[in-house]
């Protein structure tokens, strides 16, 4: 079976650039601080239109928008009912068993940030499959 872009779970992204992230925290805390403060830090500040206020954006809310942007990608692509969309789903299921062991077990990745990605994660194996499994439904009730 040949895998395409049905089936690469695009969550992966900010996932796996969170890890980078918990590398270089741990790998040199002294330069980067921990995990917790490399997403909060403030990254970007944009000046807002009301008098005094202003927008800080941190990495984690920059990993959080990208993970938003996989997970509208997931949703699109889990509308077909090919086999690579269930190998898709299965892939998604999978990276949020290791992400909820990272979450669960190693310090760096005990952040809100990480946590909102396995939610993500979460939304998006649980969205997969059922999905899946209605447009498959629909397909058995056209075809019978």
């Amino acid at each position: 079976m040949k895998l395409s872009y049905q089936s690469f779970p695009m969550l992966i992204v900010p996932v796996g650039l969170y890890n980078v992230l918990a590398a270089f925290t741990g790998l040199a805390p002294g330069i980067f601080g921990s995990a917790h403060d490399a997403t909060t830090r403030a990254l970007l500040i944009i000046p807002m239109p009301a008098p005094g206020t202003q927008l800080m954006l941190s990495l984690g809310d920059l990993l959080l928008l990208v993970g938003f942007a996989a997970l509208f990608i997931e949703l699109i692509s889990s509308t077909s009912s090919s086999n690579q969309a269930l190998v898709g789903d299965a892939l998604t299921l999978g990276l949020f068993a290791v992400c909820l062991v990272e979450f669960l077990l190693l310090p760096p990745f005990a952040t809100g940030t990480f946590f909102l990605l396995v939610m993500l994660v979460m939304m998006d194996a649980i969205t997969g499959f059922i999905v899946s499994t209605v447009s498959a439904r629909v397909d058995i009730e056209a075809g019978g």
